[in-house]
């Protein structure tokens, strides 16, 4: 494993778990203490984790912080695409099914653009855009609310519309996901409009790649037991995946490595044109 490789593997693995010892992480890098203690301290000066005594704990962004739809589509690209191409797949011709705002959820309803048959209900300018004009003839109803950074329609207009539909399936985007608080999000207008897209649907299917493990936003949003499906990555630590699969209904966890080169510059380009 190359220097940076270890680095990285060793940035995962404290934001995964929150808190991690040196002795933890030389041992399932297979490294000394001297080695992981200097990785640690590497890490720590380009601001991309806390350094404490004995080991690492990730940092904790602001629990209303909301980064906006530009700045989240260059990140982790390959393990979002793996989890949107996994999720796009539960989603049968001819269903109707409701996608959240979120740019996973995007590259899925990019995904869907050949599928027929679909009718698409969405809280998300960027979803309704890529699936304008799609090759399926997806017929998509968008609902009103008031725009977020990340451009989803929130509030109680949203919340009204969606009261008056359902759907077969709902592919929910996830701010963060907490073995004990759920799913959450940055606004309480936004956990509101969460919840009215899973009221509104017979299966829920969160997408949530492994970066937003144990990230706590402002408002609760779902607890992770109203999950149907819960679809991530390889990334995910090992104690994470116990603990998602012991509440989720079902957990799937799909290879990062199938989305890695053309795939993943291709769903970041895609992400790129509904900017």
């Amino acid at each position: 494993m190359l220097a940076e490789e270890r680095r990285q593997a060793v940035a995962d693995l404290v934001r995964a778990r929150g808190a991690v010892r040196l002795a933890e992480l030389a041992e399932e890098l297979g490294v000394s203490e001297m080695t992981a203690r200097r990785d640690v301290a590497e890490l720590a000066g380009r601001g991309l984790l806390d350094r404490v005594h004995g080991g690492a704990m990730a940092l904790r962004a602001p629990s209303t912080e909301e980064p906006g739809f530009a700045a989240k589509s260059g990140l982790h690209v390959a393990a979002k695409t793996a989890v949107a191409r996994e999720a796009a797949a539960l989603v049968p011709p001819g269903s109707s099914v409701a996608v959240s705002a979120g740019t996973t959820t995007h590259l899925a309803a990019g995904l869907l653009r050949e599928v027929p048959g679909l009718t698409v209900v969405t809280n998300s300018l960027p979803v309704a855009d890529v699936l304008a004009g799609a090759p399926g003839g997806a017929e998509v109803l968008l609902v009103g609310g008031r725009p977020t950074p990340s451009r989803a329609l929130v509030g109680p207009v949203a919340v009204r519309a969606l009261e008056a539909v359902n759907v077969d399936v709902l592919l929910l985007g996830a701010h963060g996901v907490d073995p004990a608080r759920g799913l959450t999000t940055p606004t309480l207008e936004e956990a509101e409009t969460d919840r009215a897209l899973a009221r509104a649907a017979r299966r829920v299917v969160v997408l949530a790649d492994s970066s937003k493990w144990r990230v706590v936003g402002l408002a609760a949003a779902l607890p992770l037991e109203d999950v149907d499906v819960l679809v991530t990555d390889d990334g995910l630590p090992p104690t994470a995946r116990e603990e998602a699969a012991a509440r989720a209904g079902r957990l799937v966890l799909e290879d990062t490595q199938r989305a890695s080169g053309t795939e993943a510059a291709a769903g970041a380009a895609a992400a790129r044109e509904a900017l």
